[in-house]
């Protein structure tokens, strides 16, 4: 594998940014690590960071150069500081970059990525999670996959419950928080309109029985089966933790790459 530190230029977001970037590699001399064989265009992972965190996280804190060794697959790893994969009321325009121009910017740095709906893939925690879903069921022709892990996916409540400091900055990214639910950046709402698309990407979630964002789940869970939508759901006892997010991504990318739905 190659792992890249990428520092360049975005247009929609008017600033310089990051993302780290792990690339299939053919080495048949590499000692304690099957990296398989690479051919043809790579699949692609973008994978995202949750509040608290940078691009450089899933490196630091989990193997996922070496989970992703074998699989033919590049793992796209972008910053998005505490933006919320959004379009920010009074910031950045977060959802735009991811949706529209980081896509176009890694086939133009990377020629090698696939750009077939099928061979693209997002997934995140907690934060990540929340936008992994988002960016997928409002662009659901340009997704086959999207796994959310812990994901903190009832914004509307959170937004309606906060207090303090983290209410301003809800605000900042959202807007009011009375007008969020059943907005473009309510899962739920985007869950119902999804129903009726033409392609459905395959959706995966888990959470920890122990997390605090267990029961936002467990609704959306319901809602996504009761929609019909195709969705692997799996809990078991963990807490919101690296602990947890290090196991469930082995768990994703061995669904991504049996390639079917579950």
């Amino acid at each position: 594998m190659a792992l890249m530190h990428v520092d360049f230029f975005s247009e929609a977001l008017g600033m310089c940014t990051q993302m780290d970037v792990i690339l299939p590699q053919n080495s048949g001399g590499l000692i304690g690590m099957d990296t398989g064989k690479a051919q043809g265009k790579w699949k692609v992972l973008y994978l995202l960071h949750g509040l608290s965190d940078d691009h450089t996280i899933w490196q630091r804190r989990t193997s996922i150069e070496r989970y992703a060794a074998n699989k033919n697959l590049a793992v796209i790893m972008p910053e998005t500081q505490r933006g919320w994969y959004t379009d920010m009321k009074y910031g950045f325009k977060w959802y735009t970059f991811f949706s529209e121009e980081l896509p176009a910017i890694c086939r133009s740095f990377f020629p090698n990525l696939s750009d077939k709906r099928e061979d693209t893939a997002i997934c995140g925690l907690s934060m990540g999670g929340y936008g992994a879903l988002k960016l997928a069921m409002r662009n659901p022709g340009q997704y086959g996959w999207a796994a959310s892990l812990s994901g903190a996916v009832d914004v509307a409540e959170m937004c309606e419950k906060a207090s303090g400091p983290m209410a301003h900055e809800l605000e900042d990214v959202f807007g009011e928080a009375d007008k969020v639910r059943n907005s473009e950046n309510d899962l739920f709402s985007l869950a119902a309109k999804l129903k009726d698309a033409p392609e459905i990407p395959a959706l995966y979630m888990c959470c920890g029985l122990q997390d605090g964002l267990y029961w936002q789940n467990v609704r959306l869970r319901n809602l996504l089966k009761s929609l019909d939508i195709p969705l692997t759901y799996e809990e078991e006892d963990g807490v919101h933790s690296w602990d947890y997010w290090d196991m469930k991504i082995q768990s994703v990318l061995n669904w991504l790459t049996a390639g079917k739905e579950r």
